[in-house]
């Protein structure tokens, strides 16, 4: 008995051991995340340029988000980030996680693959600004993918990549790919080092073909690293910015305007501040439902594996 109640005590002790470590990263949190948050709340309450009272309107800002077309249109522009920066990333970094691992590591070297899984990351590694101009350069009207076009004779394909309204989100999502793609690849190599390269051996001696141990092998073994790039990304696609910012800044008109760069124009430009506090919210909101979707569903994988 005594020695029970020594153990609980000491179990206690230890507990209260950790506060004094937990405290600075909680006030942190608090300060950095959790007080801006519930500003930001407050805010989209009220009618306020930034000077100045803010004045309380109760949801009339919620209210002119849904006849707003032009927030409805970055909302579409969202989902199609999410095609881009999510599924399509995901599902070629599969593919190139697979070559890497079950071919090229194989028959060209270990050494071999990691160069090329280094050279897929390495916009990974660029700051968001610089790659950015860089693709500016690449894809404007007198830019280096139009000049290369005109070099081998295809006049008709150098168009306005950036600059025609109907061109310029399928650029942009081009872009996203690109700088998406190094995550999604590296994650699923890191998730392939723990698969025992004889599964692959086995299934490949009984004649099965790539796609086969592809279907059979990668694909399951990778479930976690496939539930885990895709809500990273997806959540990282909703709120994207940067490319938007450094590439478009929204156009032509309103042709890439996403509602992170919606919500920075109207608090910075318009300086409608509870406007763009609204469009913030619902924005949360919209993350946070489909982070909680995404984790139901691995909860339900998991139950179901067990």
């Amino acid at each position: 008995m005594a020695s029970s109640t020594s153990t609980r005590a000491a179990g206690s002790t230890g507990s209260a051991g950790y506060l004094p470590y937990l405290i600075p990263g909680a006030v942190g949190f608090i300060a950095v995340v959790i007080g801006p948050f519930i500003m930001n709340i407050g805010a989209s309450f009220t009618r306020w340029n930034g000077i100045g009272r803010p004045r309380f309107v109760g949801f009339d800002n919620y209210e002119r988000l849904l006849v707003d077309s032009t927030f409805w249109e970055a909302v579409l522009h969202a989902i199609a980030s999410v095609i881009a920066m999510s599924l399509i990333p995901l599902a070629i970094g599969l593919i190139l996680a697979a070559v890497l691992f079950d071919y090229i590591s194989s028959r060209f070297g270990a050494q071999t693959s990691s160069a090329l899984r280094a050279a897929f990351y390495l916009p990974q590694i660029l700051p968001v600004a610089v790659a950015g101009l860089l693709w500016g350069w690449i894809l404007n009207p007198i830019g280096v993918l139009n000049a290369l076009l005109d070099a081998i004779g295809l006049h008709a394909f150098t168009l306005n990549w950036i600059g025609d309204p109907k061109l310029a989100l399928l650029s942009l999502m081009g872009v996203m790919v690109w700088l998406q793609l190094g995550y999604a690849l590296v994650i699923f190599m890191a998730g392939l080092s723990r698969v025992d390269p004889a599964y692959y051996e086995a299934a490949e001696i009984d004649g099965a073909s790539w796609f086969t141990r592809f279907r059979a092998i990668t694909i399951p073994m990778l479930k976690p690293e496939i539930f885990v790039v895709g809500l990273t990304t997806t959540i990282a696609a909703l709120k994207v910015f940067a490319p938007v910012f450094v590439l478009t800044e929204g156009g032509p008109g309103d042709a890439t305007t996403v509602p992170s760069y919606l919500a920075y124009y109207h608090f910075f430009t318009t300086n409608r501040v509870g406007y763009g506090a609204a469009i913030t919210t619902i924005q949360m909101l919209i993350t946070v439902v489909l982070g909680l979707i995404f984790l139901r569903v691995q909860s339900r994988q998991t139950e179901e594996a067990d």
